[in-house]
Parts: C-alpha cells; sequence; structure tokens
C-alpha cells in the first residue's frame, strides 16, 4: 500500500511539471505566448523559455532542458540534426510563413530587364526555398530532382542571363533596394516596418511548401509526452492564436497558411 502510495505521488509530481517550451523572439513567440495563456487556463502549465539565436533551442531540447521547441521548419530541423547529431524529431506542423520574390523597381515579373539582379539568401536551407520560387516563376531552372537542397550551382538554365547575387537572409530587406528583385520573408518586411511591400510581392510561395511549416518539435524519447500533444491541440485549435498570427502578417492571408486545417497534425 505504501509503494502504491508513493507511486501515486510521483505521478502526480510528473503531471505538475511545467511545460517547457523554446521559442525565439518575434511573431511565433507571440503566438505560442496566446496558447500557453490558454493552457494555464486548462490546467496545463506550459512555460516558455527564449532563445536569441537558432542554435541554443535544439541544443536545450537535446540534453533536456526543454521538452519542445517551436522556432525552425523541417529544412533547419533536417540540417541540424545531419550537422550535430540531435535526438530530436518534428511532431507537429505549425505556422507556414511564405515567402515572396519583391521589387522595388518593377510591377511584374515580366518587366525584369535582361542582366536583372537577384538577391537570394546565402543559407543552403533558404537558398534553396527561394531557388525553388524563381523556378516556379518560370525565371531560372533548376538541375531535377535537387528540390529544397538546390544552390546557385544547380541552375541549368539561366535564359535572361540574370546576375543572382547572395546575401545574408535577414539582409534582403535592405538589399532590396539595390536589387531587381529579391526573395523575402513577409514577416521580416512587417517588422521592419514596411508591411505595404510585404503585400506587394510579385509572387507567393504557397501551401504545397509544408516543408517550411515551422516545426514543434520534441525529443525523440519524448515525442509522445501527452502533454505536449495536448499543448499542440491548444495550439492548433485557439481562435486567439489564428487571431495573433494574422495580426503579425499584416492581416494579409497571403502571406502565411495555416496547413494544420488542410492535413493531419502529425504531418
Amino acid at each position: 500500500m505504501i509503494l502504491c502510495a508513493g507511486s501515486l505521488l510521483l505521478s502526480g509530481t510528473l503531471a505538475a511539471a511545467p511545460l517547457r517550451v523554446g521559442v525565439t523572439p518575434g511573431s511565433l513567440a507571440d503566438s505560442v505566448a496566446v496558447a500557453a495563456a490558454e493552457a494555464r487556463q486548462q490546467g496545463l502549465d506550459v512555460e516558455l523559455i527564449e532563445f536569441t539565436d537558432w542554435t541554443a533551442p535544439n541544443t536545450a531540447l537535446d540534453t533536456g532542458d526543454i521538452d519542445l521547441n517551436y522556432f525552425q521548419h523541417q529544412a533547419f530541423l533536417d540540417n541540424a540534426i545531419r550537422e550535430r547529431g540531435y535526438r530530436i524529431q518534428s511532431v507537429a506542423v505549425g505556422l507556414l510563413p511564405n515567402i515572396g520574390l519583391y521589387s522595388k523597381k518593377h510591377a511584374r515579373l515580366a518587366d525584369l530587364p535582361k542582366g536583372a539582379t537577384i538577391g537570394v539568401a546565402n543559407d543552403p536551407v533558404n537558398q534553396g526555398r527561394g531557388l525553388q520560387l524563381l523556378d516556379q516563376a518560370g525565371l531560372i531552372t533548376l538541375r531535377d530532382g535537387v528540390g529544397p537542397r538546390g544552390t546557385v550551382d544547380d541552375i541549368v538554365a539561366n535564359p535572361a542571363g540574370f546576375r543572382l547575387v547572395e546575401v545574408e537572409g535577414p539582409q534582403l530587406v535592405r538589399a532590396i533596394d539595390d536589387l531587381d528583385l529579391a526573395q523575402g520573408y513577409p514577416a521580416h518586411f512587417v517588422n521592419a516596418g514596411q508591411p505595404e511591400l510585404a503585400s506587394r510581392a510579385l509572387q507567393y510561395s504557397s501551401i504545397d511548401d509544408i516543408y517550411y511549416a515551422i516545426r514543434f518539435v520534441a525529443r525523440t524519447e519524448g515525442a509522445d509526452d501527452p502533454r505536449i500533444a495536448r499543448f499542440i491541440a491548444i495550439y492548433q485549435g485557439s481562435d486567439a492564436v489564428r487571431r495573433t498570427i494574422h495580426e503579425a502578417f499584416a492581416s494579409d492571408p497571403q502571406l502565411y497558411a495555416l496547413p494544420w486545417l488542410n492535413a493531419s497534425p502529425s504531418r
């Protein structure tokens, strides 16, 4: 009987432990904070841990300092696991921030002159996504099969002789002044005080780009934690979370998608 009581006490202690969720500053963290507040009202204690870089959240998760993180898409996660051997995995899909092709000099893609300069991200994860969008727009052709891992070296056709310039991702917002066209995250323009530009991309990515949806990521050994499943259900089902996301993206549905509404939450 004493053993049984002790087991119940231990079980209750574990159940009372807060779910520690790692985030990075910005609109993603804001939406998680809303879900965390709702979770607490429902009896699930959630503690948000904010990180200022994109390496620490995965390291902290792998070592058990947090239980879940929400800041990266699958392409970033795959690269991190490949490079560092993390024992972590995606457990659910979240927000899909669309990217766009932007220009301050031209009103249509068809107006781009021969030899125009096009800015793409210089990191392999985001460059691949930008190149895919350029390919979809018919501006370049990528080698068959390279998918999201494509680089500028995988361009097999560039009939207009566009000059691709590699720029650090966050700096594309500033570099666009000197370029004919640039890939960009709409949220970056919103954060830079240019929401009107965020809504004027010449072409956007789409819901089919789910590989780049932000993921809820957990340790492999803790992926079945019922607190994680409950928190994700709260996030995905919350009207307040959806309003927060909508406002963060300049109230423009072109700038983001909620893929869990169209796909299994486990994808």
